[in-house]
């Protein structure tokens, strides 16, 4: 089968690889449609932190946001999974560590992750092998394209949930990308009066055209209560700059990462009586996206720029965008084509 597969900093190919035969208490999954991601960029331009760490090593196969037909399944499996629709959790805990045992199986020293860690391969390719327990079950209502935003949707749904909000109250959410607006979208669909900052014209300019109204840089951001504040940039800046906006014995949210160490002083975080909240994936998320998605309730649709061949991923890991594609952020990849 073909699958993509990055052999080094700037070095990408479509590759002929051995097709992937399940264990026992896996599925197999035709790839109908994957999303490209921050972290696939960051393997491709050698940033990404686990490259340093051991925890992922060249050559890798990447992807993490897919959806697909389960097409097989191992001995162990019940086969009424074949024919249907799914999606998947990317944390994969060894099952048996004592936080896999509590519910924390994302948090696991041991785990693997789909296109990321230790090895295991993503689905920016064919096929890709899941175990039955990461399965996500999509209805006949989402398409291929609906199912590979499942995944960023259930990170910026847990980000949302992190946030405590209540309906009426204002949130601010900084970094218009992918999950910093599924984030939006998600809190102003229960009821939140939604702030978005961000840096560039072409980025706020996408978000006003999805609805949002309250639009800012820092230097034109009022000085308003914030409730809650979720930070989505990648800017080594902001985690700062969320803990002095936000309310005092209010919360603050860190789902982006950025590139170098970004420092926050926990005096503020005392003195305020702040809670700050870490989101490291869409696990636990899943099902509410789905269900957010499925209703209409969410929308992601509009933020998909173009679905591309697999022989186009290199050119837009190295960053290329084609004019054609306007500004939404995210990219998704047909490994069909």
């Amino acid at each position: 089968m073909r699958a993509f597969v990055i052999t080094g900093p700037g070095r990408g190919e479509v590759r002929d690889v051995p097709r992937p035969e399940p264990l026992p208490d896996e599925v197999i999954v035709d790839v109908e449609c994957a999303g490209v991601c921050g972290t696939d960029a960051e393997f491709f331009s050698g940033e990404m932190a686990y490259l340093h760490t051991g925890e992922a090593r060249y050559p890798i196969r990447i992807g993490h946001e897919w959806a697909g037909v389960v097409s097989a399944v191992g001995d162990a499996a019940d086969p009424s999974w074949i024919g249907r629709r799914v999606t998947g959790d990317t944390m994969l805990g060894c099952g048996h560590c004592h936080r896999c045992r509590a519910g924390r199986r994302h948090l696991c020293a041991d785990r693997y992750e789909i296109g990321i860690r230790n090895g295991r391969p993503g689905g920016l390719a064919e096929q890709l092998p899941v175990p039955v327990r990461a399965l996500q079950s999509l209805p006949d209502t989402l398409d291929p394209a609906l199912g590979a935003l499942v995944e960023p949707g259930g990170n910026a749904l847990r980000a949302v949930r992190g946030a405590g909000l209540q309906p009426g109250e204002r949130l601010l959410v900084l970094g218009p990308g992918t999950i910093g607006l599924l984030a939006a979208r998600i809190a102003a669909a229960e009821g939140a009066e939604v702030h978005l900052l961000g840096r560039t014209r072409q980025s706020l300019d996408f978000a006003r055209r999805l609805g949002f109204a309250h639009v800012w840089t820092t230097e034109t951001l009022p000085a308003l209560r914030f409730d809650a504040v979720i930070d989505a940039s990648n800017a080594a800046a902001l985690p700062a700059l969320a803990l002095e906006l936000v309310e005092p014995g209010r919360r603050v949210v860190y789902i982006g990462l950025a590139g170098e160490p970004s420092l926050v002083d926990t005096r503020t975080i005392a003195l305020k009586d702040v809670t700050a909240v870490g989101v490291l994936s869409a696990s636990g998320g899943l099902e509410g996206t789905v269900d957010l998605y499925a209703s209409g309730a969410v929308d992601p649709r509009p933020l998909v720029a173009a679905t591309v061949a697999l022989e186009d991923l290199a050119a837009v890991l190295g960053g290329e965008r084609r004019p054609e594609w306007g500004d939404a952020p995210k990219i998704h990849v047909d490994p069909r084509r």
